[in-house]
């Protein structure tokens, strides 16, 4: 049996290229890893029970010398958000109890396009609200460096499974840091790319001017091979965008020499872990030892991101949340009239925070209260991306700390939402100024991973690739996995 858990996208598609395993045998692997190891973590919901068969295709062509696509033969993991037709997908709500997908995401047809195996689909906190994956409603997840400990959230039973080695890649959605904060809790890489560089057809919306897909893998190369499968313009989503150029890792030059790098005092303040502190200002230093020019800048607005992210998200997803009724899919609950079935049916389907979230925003978009809360956020909002546009006049990326503290024990904040909140501090700007975020592993505090957050100009994710590249051509961080 293949040893697969320390296994990167790149090794993995030269050694199916030149025939080392097969396709069938690392999915084989793969099943079995997630069995013998996944029972303790819970990031893994459901394994496909066709990727076998997909994968002895893939084998058939290959021996046929068929043309193939650049993922032929590699396993994926998805978000339990994401469409796959004929798969259960329920965004970790109860609500969503039984329902079917009747069409794929587009993400996950050029998955397919590309040989892909789809193998699962991952554990996440209910319809993406939360930061520790413990909101969901088949269980929390736990993180593989501890078991004791939360992966961070909201996709994260797809950082953990990168993380754990149960898949070599994995796709999340990042509304306000949830592919960058487990990332960097469980020491993996995650992507939130530019708003509209990938489609968000078929992602079950939570708010959708900040909902965006991303990668997870065990490196910036692997996130960068991957990112060129999935990114382009989409026509059934308005909102993508037509790209100039798409990011080739084999053409990149993994060089900081005269690279100008931001570091904003705002993000290092008081209350964050003085151990995350220091290794992300080691980090800087080796990027300065490397020809870099690093500054300090200024971001003002950086202090009201917080309160503008919870009242704009709140308010997009209690809209979008309007579609689950009770009626047309999933949970149903019987009242004496309409009103009283729709009460039930979302009052028993829906968990506390979604519940929590969806009063939120409603309050905030109630009449009367529209103009004092949500169109202030929204001119908030534009604010904290002018801060974004002054300071790329000036550098070409942005560093800071991905989560301001290592992975947190287990039912900690979960009790106290202001707290958890607050755990998504230095990666909620990044979504409302529609800017690429990378975090990669930059070292342990008390044996846990802690990441490092790059943030660049709109598609620009070309310069945090080569940054990043650079960065893990020096270090080992990302090489370490947990027992």
């Amino acid at each position: 049996m293949i040893d697969v858990s320390t296994l990167t996208l790149k090794e993995i598609v030269s050694s199916l290229e030149k025939e080392k395993f097969s396709s069938e045998e690392l999915v084989l692997a793969y099943q079995k890893r997630i069995k013998d190891v996944d029972e303790d973590l819970n990031s893994v919901l459901e394994i496909s029970p066709t990727a076998q068969d997909d994968a002895k295709k893939i084998d058939k062509a290959r021996a046929e010398g068929k043309s193939l696509g650049k993922l032929a033969g590699v396993p994926v993991l998805l978000k339990d958000n994401m469409m796959v037709k004929g798969w259960g997908n329920t965004s970790g709500s109860q609500i969503l109890e039984g329902h079917k997908s009747i069409y794929n995401a587009t993400v996950v047809e050029r998955l397919k396009k590309a040989g892909a195996i789809l193998l699962g689909r991952t554990n996440m906190d209910e319809f993406a609200m939360g930061s520790s994956t413990e909101t969901s409603h088949f269980g929390p997840t736990k993180n593989p460096w501890d078991k004791k400990r939360v992966p961070g959230g909201s996709s994260g039973g797809s950082a953990v499974a990168v993380a754990a080695g149960l898949a070599p890649i994995a796709l999340g959605s990042d509304t306000g840091g949830s592919i960058r904060q487990p990332a960097s809790l469980c020491g993996v890489v995650g992507l939130k790319p530019t708003y509209g560089r990938v489609s968000r057809y078929g992602l079950m919306a939570m708010a959708s001017s900040l909902d965006q897909i991303g990668p997870f893998a065990r490196t910036v190369e692997d996130v960068a091979f991957l990112m060129s499968t999935i990114e382009g313009k989409d026509s059934k989503d308005a909102t993508s965008v037509e790209l100039k150029d798409t990011s080739v890792p084999e053409l990149m030059n993994p060089s900081v020499d005269g690279m100008k790098i931001g570091i904003p005092k705002e993000y290092f303040l008081k209350g964050m872990d003085k151990d995350v502190e220091k290794l992300v200002m080691n980090a800087v230093a080796e990027l300065e030892k490397g020809g870099a020019k690093v500054e300090e800048i200024s971001m003002p607005h950086t202090e009201y991101a917080l309160a503008t992210y919870y009242i704009i998200m709140p308010c997009e997803a209690s809209s979008n949340l309007g579609r689950y009724d009770g009626l047309r899919y999933g949970y149903h609950s019987t009242g004496n009239n309409l009103a009283e079935t729709y009460s039930l049916s979302r009052g028993e389907g829906f968990g506390p925070e979604v519940k929590r979230r969806i009063m939120l925003g409603s309050y905030a978009l109630s009449a009367g209260y529209y103009d004092a809360y949500y169109r202030k956020a929204l001119k908030v909002r534009s604010l904290i991306k002018q801060d974004f546009d002054e300071a790329f006049k000036h550098v070409d990326a942005i560093v800071t700390p991905t989560s301001p503290s290592i992975a947190w024990k287990l039912g900690e904040k979960f009790g106290d939402p202001l707290t958890m909140y607050l755990s998504d501090i230095y990666t909620i700007t990044a979504n409302l100024a529609t800017v690429p975020a990378i975090s990669l592993p930059c070292g342990f505090s008390k044996d846990m991973p802690v990441g490092l957050q790059l943030m660049g100009r709109p598609f620009d994710e070309y310069t945090l690739f080569r940054i990043g590249m650079y960065y893990q051509n020096l270090t080992e961080w990302h090489k370490r996995i947990p027992v």
